[in-house]
């Protein structure tokens, strides 16, 4: 691996994690050693790239930096052209659109050299089949977890049976051919999951729950809500 290269490499190794990461695991993935990593770092914090730690404590890349959009490998940009294929066939419409949008901007963005890789790409996402229609307005449902609100919903079980839940949404999950909305359930006091095609009316409130959306998010991910969807 040419240095340049390596150099970038510690920069993508660093931004993908929060905690200090020590020469030794940087080494071990980039296949170099660690006096290699040391030198390295050193280099790169002469450059003024924000790296803060020190020997045997590990390394971390300070918020707020950021490299060149151009600066894709051919890996990340078959990575990314692959998931803006599969959102472009299985997401909401608008979601779809932002995907189109952003394998033209990919496309006009990188150097001529790599654009074969966005416009004739090794690996292709299935378009959608079979796929069932939201009855739930994911633009504004997507805000709502964003901003933390809640949202009523009309809800109809696969029994046919229908309630009415208050909920804090959490997130959107996109399967095959349906779409899974995860939230805090009033009702039940635990973390339900509702699919968008059973929804029959939602009202979209401007209350924010009174949990921490970090917190909840991190409670839902313990309980493993996507192991099966849950009506009652």
């Amino acid at each position: 691996m040419r240095r340049a290269d390596r150099l970038f490499q510690i920069i993508q190794v660093l931004r993908r994690t929060r905690k200090p990461l020590t020469a030794d695991a940087i080494a071990a993935e980039l296949e170099t050693s660690k006096r290699t990593i040391y030198r390295d770092i050193a280099t790169l914090i002469e450059q003024r790239v924000p790296i803060r730690g020190e020997a045997g404590m590990g390394y971390i890349l300070e918020k707020g930096f950021d490299l060149p959009p151009l600066m894709l490998t051919p890996d990340e940009i078959e990575a990314a052209v692959l998931g803006a294929q599969w959102v472009a066939g299985h997401a909401d419409p608008v979601l779809a659109r932002a995907a189109q949008d952003l394998m033209a901007k990919i496309a006009d963005t990188v150097p001529e050299r790599l654009r074969p890789f966005v416009l004739e790409p090794a690996s292709r996402a299935r378009p959608v089949w079979n796929r069932e229609p939201d009855r739930i307005d994911m633009v504004r449902t997507r805000s709502n977890i964003h901003e933390g609100k809640k949202i009523t919903l009309s809800y109809r079980d696969e029994h046919g049976r229908e309630s009415e839940r208050t909920i804090w949404p959490i997130a959107i999950g996109y399967h095959e051919a349906v779409r899974i909305l995860a939230a805090w359930c009033e009702l039940r006091k635990d973390f339900r999951s509702f699919r968008t095609d059973r929804v029959v009316d939602a009202v979209y409130h401007d209350e924010k729950y009174p949990e921490r959306r970090d917190l909840l998010r991190a409670k839902w991910r313990r309980s493993l809500v996507w192991e099966a969807p849950k009506d009652t």
